[in-house]
């Protein structure tokens, strides 16, 4: 099909604003699926997503459209809205001409819809602003209109309103798609001259690693010899074709359309969000903007049953095929067994990666509290070692060094943006100083709200910050971040002792202004957890290089003298005694066998 009748465009908003639904009536006004076979959701896979109604994977789909008698091609590329995919959302708008700035009419504009927007204009991208929901009796229409217009610096005639409920206005929205996206373009115009750029791909058992591709100059058909331009893997198409939304083969692909191919590779690490594909007889030069997305948080992974763990390295194998920005590593610990060290993009890509594993690989799983990179700057730990100043990676609590072998730590900030209602504004800044935020810049944001950008530790992040944000804020706050710099960090081991030993699983970093507070919590936590022993325990929580919390369990008794009657008094000490010296030997010998039911209450926080 000539160029000129392609349209290539994506959905940016934020999650729950409606971008699933609009997306559902789309296809069902281009009749791309059959009315008896439409279902909420389509353009959502997993069931996960469908649970949440957030997007995960992104979901391309080619719908067909006739338009003042001519037929039009039309491209849509979902994306995730969530803002630990702003790499994949970043490449998918690189895939596409234009974008859908969809905003919930009963909510307004967001701050992860702000990042994104951001993005897609940096990438020269055209914005139709978009109002959904505009058939809810909370809708506030002209309100959010004149938000979206301070935004853009548009008119508010351009604002189209629809409702991916009712269909209304969706019609009139595919045809501005098409009168105001300009048309794909070519950079090189010989056939042989592929560069295709990969967005998305997933893993088949049978047909191994299916890119998602957006082919930018040249065709690719079936049988082509085909070239990874970043990792240099060479393979062989087995097929190529559109997503209708199921995959549909072609004989082939050409400039501007939006489609899959299969490669045939079963190794992992090969394919990559960002890559190009290009000929391999006549090799191009990859995109600009790739890079390969860096793990932020970290978590260990163990089976429940210790049997379980080659069935866990063949699942994260799997899903390591399907998700390249999720890393492991073997490990083993002395109280949950042998696991994996996790690296992940973030809380929610841990949750999903997670849930994943549980539900298609039905394993049960043990995953230890989340933990972040920090370098640390050592001192002389050891006279003649020459390793004073040496830096050192710590992506282990377990591994973080004492504080007497510690010249520095850094750690990664984030910088935030948080839009809400003016009037959570002062709970808001309070929250903020509970978690080390330091306040920027605050400013009016449309009617009656404020945004506030903030600089925070990543470690504060991840303690809890969404859910108190959202309950300080009455669930009107939304908020988006990025990793900024590393800084210094004042920061401690925690370690937690049951019968004089440190038990590795416990072990965390945290703020040393918190020590005591963190240290009494846990302890009181695992005194409530662990069953009484038949000898007095203790339970201690160390750090800063001394014990600052401490708990004793009393042992349990047992009367020895309970069978006899009469007789003389020294008959009864004697076996009195005996018992105390039982109980003095198994106290210096005996060890605590810590259930699995244990580590799982004490790696679950409170709000879980």
């Amino acid at each position: 099909m000539d160029l000129k009748h392609i349209r290539n465009f994506s959905i940016i908003a934020h999650i729950d604003h409606g971008k699933s639904t609009l997306a559902d009536r789309m296809l069902e006004i281009t009749h791309t699926i059959e009315t008896r076979k439409m279902r909420d959701q389509v353009l959502d896979s997993m069931d996960i997503e469908r649970e949440r109604g957030i997007t995960i994977k992104m979901q391309p789909v080619r719908m067909e459209y006739k338009y003042e008698g001519q037929n039009f091609i039309l491209n849509l590329i979902d994306t995730p809205g969530h803002i630990d995919f702003s790499y994949e959302v970043s490449r998918a708008l690189k895939a596409v001409e234009g974008s859908i700035l969809l905003v919930d009419s009963t909510q307004g504009v967001q701050a992860q819809t702000l990042t994104t927007l951001a993005m897609a204009r940096a990438g020269g991208l055209k914005i139709i602003p978009v109002l959904s929901k505009i058939d809810s009796p909370l809708a506030r229409v002209s309100e959010i209109q004149e938000e979206v217009v301070k935004l853009l610096n548009c008119k508010q005639e351009e604002i189209i309103l629809v409702s991916g409920r009712t269909g209304e206005g969706v019609e009139s929205l595919l045809q501005e798609v098409i009168k105001r996206i300009p048309a794909p373009t070519e950079t090189y115009k010989g056939e042989s001259d592929l560069r295709a750029l990969v967005f998305d791909f997933k893993y088949s058992n049978h047909r191994g690693v299916i890119v998602f591709v957006r082919v930018f100059d040249g065709k690719v058909a079936k049988g082509d010899n085909l070239l990874f331009a970043v990792s240099g893997e060479k393979f062989i198409a087995l097929e190529v074709g559109t997503f209708s939304p199921e995959e549909t083969p072609r004989d082939f692909l050409s400039p501007g359309d939006t489609g899959y191919i299969v490669t045939g590779i079963k190794k992992p690490g090969i394919a990559s969000v960002g890559d190009t594909i290009t000929m391999f007889k006549n090799p191009l030069p990859a995109f600009e903007g790739y890079m390969q997305p860096l793990p932020v948080v970290w978590a260990s992974v163990f089976p429940e049953n210790a049997d379980d763990f080659a069935e866990l390295k063949l699942s994260l194998g799997k899903l390591k095929l399907s998700d390249s920005a999720f890393s492991y590593e073997e490990e083993s610990s002395g109280s949950l067994g042998r696991g994996f060290r996790c690296g992940f993009l973030g809380m929610l890509h841990l949750e999903i990666i997670t849930e994943r594993l549980k539900r298609e690989f039905n394993l049960e799983l043990v995953i230890t509290t989340p933990s972040i990179t920090y370098e640390v700057i050592l001192k002389n730990p050891s006279v003649g070692s020459g390793q004073a100043g040496k830096k050192i990676k710590v992506y282990s609590p377990y591994f973080f060094p004492d504080d007497g072998l510690i010249e520095n730590v850094f750690e990664p900030w984030v910088n935030l943006k948080i839009i809400t209602p003016v009037q959570y504004v002062g709970n808001i800044m309070q929250l903020l100083f509970d978690h080390e935020g330091e306040v920027g810049d605050t400013e009016n944001f449309g009617d009656n709200r404020s945004t506030i950008s903030v600089k925070m530790p990543l470690r504060e992040l991840m303690r809890n910050f969404f859910d108190e944000l959202k309950s300080t804020s009455s669930g009107y706050a939304s908020i988006s971040y990025e990793i900024g710099e590393m800084r210094e960090a004042f920061v401690t081991r925690l370690d937690l002792l049951v019968a004089d030993e440190v038990v590795p699983a416990f072990s965390r970093v945290i703020s040393k202004k918190r020590a005591e507070v963190e240290a009494e919590k846990a302890v009181i936590k695992l005194d409530s957890l662990l069953p009484r022993q038949m000898f007095t325990l203790k339970i201690q929580g160390q750090a800063l290089g001394r014990i600052i919390s401490s708990r004793t369990k009393s042992g349990m008794k047992k009367d020895v003298t309970q069978h006899m009657y009469g007789g003389d008094i020294t008959r009864k000490m004697k076996l009195r005694e005996k018992q105390k010296k039982g109980k003095k030997k198994m106290k210096e010998r005996g060890r605590v066998n810590i259930s699995q039911d244990v580590f799982l209450k004490m790696m679950r926080t409170d709000s879980q």
